[in-house]
């Protein structure tokens, strides 16, 4: 079979995608350059590698097992390259990384400078984004997110720690008053997240052991950022990553029995 490795690598991403077009808009290619490429493709293993309907692509048998078989052909080509220019110890090229608005700006943009200046060939595309990415369908290299993966195709390492806590601001305090038990949570506006249910299981502090509370919330909000700010602006409680609060808490207002599960500093703000 003649076949042409930019061939394979777009039929790859096609399978990935999902779709001729999203595939061509990836290389900012006409639709019909993708067509030609598929079908010089097919036509060079003599099968036909995609189903094509008007409800979408899926691979046939044929292609299902071309796939497997190009991905390994690619890679062992990435190698082969790296290893013929010496890049193994220099990474270069384009990463595209999925992260989170606030991991992003409290962990990826302090690092870059230093990162860019280790590898300067190196190239950084991020996708600030509080909802977990589907990495292959949006060409995700890295994703960078907090808890545990939950997928049997992923490949997860941990690379660092951080906590989560209450945070109020002192309007909101002097209005509603303090908590002094997980129970008194029940009275207060709460803050939830949209974007991920399991950061509305608040883990809180009890004489009786660590109490789990799922909260509804008397507002909610699919960005961090944003619930930071309506933190400030005294909406409401929210539990707030340490790394994107911590810098803005005063040294007071401190919940004075639930020690650290349950804290509710207060932020020293200057509109």
């Amino acid at each position: 079979m003649q076949l042409q490795l930019d061939d394979i690598a777009l039929f790859t991403r096609i399978a990935e995608l999902g779709t001729l077009s999203a595939a061509a808009r990836e290389r900012d290619v006409p639709v019909s350059q993708v067509t030609r490429s598929l079908a010089r493709l097919e036509a060079a293993c003599g099968v036909r590698l995609l189903h094509r309907s008007t409800h979408g692509l899926s691979l046939t048998d044929e292609g299902d097992t071309f796939l497997a078989y190009g991905r390994r052909l690619l890679d062992t080509t990435a190698e082969l390259s790296s290893e013929l220019t010496g890049k193994l110890s220099g990474p270069s090229g384009w990463v595209r990384i999925s992260v989170s608005p606030l991991l992003a700006e409290c962990v990826v943009a302090p690092s870059l400078r230093g990162l860019y200046q280790r590898y300067p060939q190196l190239h950084i595309d991020i996708n600030a984004d509080d909802r977990m990415a589907d990495m292959a369908r949006d060409g995700i290299d890295i994703a960078i997110r907090s808890g545990t993966a939950n997928s049997d195709t992923l490949v997860a390492r941990q690379i660092g720690e951080h906590g989560r806590t209450l945070y109020a601001s002192p309007d909101y305090l002097r209005t509603f008053g303090m908590p002094t038990n997980p129970q008194d949570l029940q009275r207060h506006r709460l803050i939830a997240s949209s974007a991920s249910p399991a950061l509305n299981r608040w883990t809180l502090g009890n004489p009786d052991g660590p109490q789990e509370m799922q909260i509804k919330g008397h507002t909610r909000t699919d960005n961090s950022a944003l619930l930071l700010s309506l933190v400030l602006h005294g909406v409401g409680i929210a539990r707030i990553n340490d790394l994107y609060a911590l810098p803005l808490v005063a040294k007071v207002g401190w919940c004075p029995c639930c020690k650290t599960s349950l804290s509710v500093p207060a932020f020293r703000f200057t509109p």
